[in-house]
């Protein structure tokens, strides 16, 4: 089986959430699965994986262009595939914002994924844009990485537990970085 997990990432906390997707599957299906980890804007072609998962940082309730370009570009295909989506960015204790990407549904339909799932992101107002910086001001949210990295496993485990009776050739487990 060969999996892909693509990542946008506007300051690369997101990218680190693939990255650790990516190890947490190659661990739980190890044996049985290449996972490849991928920045969305670097794939070019997703028709010689089985499995694809795709995430993206949000900013101003949105995804980043080259997730959805990704998803877009290539809906027909992935509806053909096992497809999860990830979400990177609400932040604060509570995080904020509470309610999912707009984009969500639409990509979600698009992809025929399976399922979706919302993790809570990294700030620092240092590396963000002007409008950035003037929304987390407005939403009171202090500096901090508020990503759940147990949650991350988890959520890996819960993908990998919904693979496993499809699994049917044994290849090596490990992880391509590309």
């Amino acid at each position: 089986m060969k999996i892909l997990v693509a990542a946008a990432s506007r300051h690369g906390g997101t990218w680190e959430i693939a990255d650790e997707i990516g190890l947490a599957l190659a661990s739980e299906l190890r044996g049985y699965a290449v996972v490849r980890v991928s920045r969305a804007e670097d794939v070019t072609t997703v028709e010689e994986f089985d499995v694809v998962l795709v995430g993206s940082g949000v900013y101003l309730g949105q995804w980043l262009e080259a997730a959805q370009d990704l998803i877009g570009g290539r809906a027909e295909i992935l509806r053909t595939k096992k497809v999860w989506l990830f979400s990177s960015g609400p932040v604060g204790t509570p995080p904020k914002p509470a309610e999912d990407p707009v984009d969500v549904t639409r990509l979600m339909t698009l992809s025929g994924a399976r399922g979706h799932v919302v993790f809570p992101g990294r700030i620092e107002r240092s590396l963000l844009r002007f409008a950035e910086r003037a929304v987390v001001t407005a939403l009171r949210v202090k500096d901090g990485d508020y990503r759940d990295w147990p949650a991350v496993r988890a959520w890996a485990g819960e993908v990998a537990a919904a693979l496993k009776p499809a699994l049917t050739s044994e290849v090596s487990g490990h992880v391509e970085r590309g």
